[in-house]
């Protein structure tokens, strides 16, 4: 049995509708809203060759039919090979992450806010895999009487900074000159190599002792302090509001895997270094994700490094939109990591 234009076309009406109402689809429903030129009856058989095919379920005998995990496959595919990712137009989503960076944390836990707000799902983001980052300036800027804010940028885009002691003597000029020797001495090295090379710094700064001994327990600190991929989730009680998750063992199943952060990070990086990744149904190889699709997207970091974002929904989600907004907010994100606004 071949998979013609006709029945692409009414799979097709089935899949939106019912993305759109999670009401079983039936035969009547496609003649009435969908202007195919066919009768109720025809449609219904082309109806019965689907569910032969296996793109069709019926979940009771005289209910309509719905997509199966083959159709939306079927769907999904169709949208990536054919490049068939729609730009919104909303440009709200096209400045949501203005402003200077301080934190890529802070920035992360914004983006999966952010994105489970567009799609009413669940939103992960994921930091890139931990490597230790180079330094690309370091900036000392006066705070109050006797301490200096230290601001170091590097090579992830990371804005790291804290406020250290320095003599009251010390004004802007002198916080100025030593910032451009400290970047001069420390550009390209790990926070390792940096505390190593404090102490020859030390030599080139002469009567600053104190400070440099701060920003020496600042980099050490931040040197040994752990280095895990950072993980944030938004919206996890947005699935609780679809039908597909009324069942309360099922929702306890599912919240219970949010809250297991290990395993949720390896779901979601999945197939990581691929532009897009869908996941439907039982492809996504967990049992408490039966009944979701898994949609991710990559972004990178100056250095190169890749990290991921994510959203978790009912296998009837709206993948298009879903693509779409995980397309612009991915871009925005390497703009932001790998842009030259960090090197000031």
């Amino acid at each position: 049995m071949d998979m013609d234009e006709r029945k692409l076309r009414i799979l097709q009406a089935i899949i939106d509708d019912y993305i759109l109402t999670g009401v079983p689809v039936g035969s009547r429903t496609i003649s009435k809203k969908y202007d195919m030129g066919l009768s109720s009856a025809t449609i219904r058989n082309e109806m019965s060759d689907l569910e032969e095919l296996g793109f069709l379920d019926q979940p009771h005998v005289s209910a309509g039919r719905i997509p199966s995990a083959k159709a939306y496959r079927l769907y999904v595919d169709t949208l990536l090979k054919a490049g068939k990712i729609p730009d919104t137009s909303d440009a709200s989503m096209r400045s949501l992450f203005t402003g200077r960076v301080r934190q890529m944390e802070d920035v992360i836990d914004h983006a999966a806010q952010v994105i489970s707000n567009l799609t009413h799902y669940t939103a992960v983001v994921l930091s890139p895999k931990s490597i230790q980052p180079h330094i690309q300036t370091v900036q000392l800027v006066p705070a109050s009487e006797g301490t200096a804010l230290v601001v170091i940028v590097t090579d992830q885009g990371i804005v790291r900074d804290s406020v250290i002691r320095i003599s009251r003597e010390m004004d802007s000029d002198t916080l100025y000159a030593i910032s451009r020797t400290l970047t001069s001495e420390l550009r390209g090295a790990t926070l390792q190599e940096a505390c190593e090379k404090m102490p020859l710094i030390s030599e080139r700064v002469n009567g600053n002792d104190r400070m440099l001994q701060e920003l020496y327990g600042f980099l050490e600190e931040d040197r040994n302090s752990p280095r895990r991929s950072h993980m944030a989730v938004g919206g996890t009680s947005n699935m609780l509001a679809y039908p597909e998750y009324s069942d309360v063992d099922k929702a306890r199943n599912f919240l219970s895997l949010m809250e297991t952060r290990d395993k949720l990070a390896e779901i979601i990086r999945g197939n990581g270094g691929m532009s897009f990744t869908v996941r439907i149904g039982p492809e996504t190889g967990v049992p408490e994700m039966t009944d979701c699709s898994i949609v991710t997207a990559t972004y990178s970091t100056r250095g190169g490094q890749q990290g991921t974002i994510g959203v978790i929904g009912p296998t009837r989600m709206q993948y298009s939109r879903v693509l779409s907004i995980l397309n612009i907010i991915g871009h925005q994100l390497t703009d932001m990591f790998s842009g030259e606004e960090h090197d000031t």
